[in-house]
């Protein structure tokens, strides 16, 4: 999810226009999906999952909302909108308050405002449907190594070891990213460690051969701003 501060600036200085802020408590809920989407978001601080989750309590993460990204574009337009995805609270904080009527009226007015915000959504679109080519094409273990690359595009720094990913993520985090259950998600992280494309230290993942990842599922080099989890 592309943040505010990166949307071209008309765009940017509304979704700055906030009614009021809602505090973010770990292990709660933003929204969750059948509710009436009356309300979009900007995260101020703190982490949100963007999730599908089925009655079984299995969880398909679709992206990763952290501060200045946008959340609820979804459901604009849409004669008594719901929900359609849950925002589940990994790290407490805030977020800022948008009514969607609002943005629908400043979005109805403005011409330009609204062509600014229909090429941001058609780069959030490009970005779910790279993320479910690769879950698609190349089964659990593609699954897995497309989101490691994907998280290092938007949470890793290069240092002399290699790509340190400075999130840390439990292995059911990551399995929900892939659509699988933890002890996949287990078996194939330590087959990567022994074959040393990868190291973990407390729970901190630093990819040492990243190109190894992307030829095992045939890496088509997309743009950086579209191979992301944020």
């Amino acid at each position: 999810m592309q943040s505010i501060k990166e949307m071209p600036v008309t765009l940017s200085r509304l979704f700055e226009t906030v009614q009021h802020t809602k505090k973010m408590e770990k292990g709660s809920f933003l929204f969750q999906e059948g509710m009436p989407a009356n309300e979009l978001y900007i995260v101020k601080s703190g982490i949100l999952h963007v999730s599908k989750i089925i009655p079984d309590g299995r969880e398909l993460t679709l992206r990763m909302c952290s501060s200045g990204d946008f959340v609820g574009e979804l459901h604009l337009f849409s004669p008594q909108p719901k929900y359609l995805l849950s925002g589940r609270i990994i790290e407490s904080g805030e977020a800022a308050v948008i009514k969607r009527e609002f943005l629908e009226e400043k979005l109805s007015q403005n011409l330009p405002l609204s062509f600014e915000f229909i090429q941001w959504m058609s780069l959030q679109y490009r970005k779910t449907q790279t993320k479910f080519r690769d879950l698609v094409l190349h089964g659990k273990k593609g699954a897995l190594y497309s989101t490691l690359i994907r998280i290092s595009n938007s949470f890793a720094v290069k240092t002399i070891n290699g790509i340190l990913i400075e999130l840390p993520l439990t292995n059911q985090e990551l399995a929900n990213f892939c659509g699988t259950s933890r002890e996949v998600v287990n078996r194939l992280l330590a087959d990567l460690r022994k074959t040393g494309v990868i190291s973990i230290n407390k729970g901190t993942i630093t990819i040492h051969d990243i190109d190894y990842l992307k030829n095992e599922i045939d890496c088509e080099d997309c743009p950086v701003d579209i191979c992301r989890v944020d």
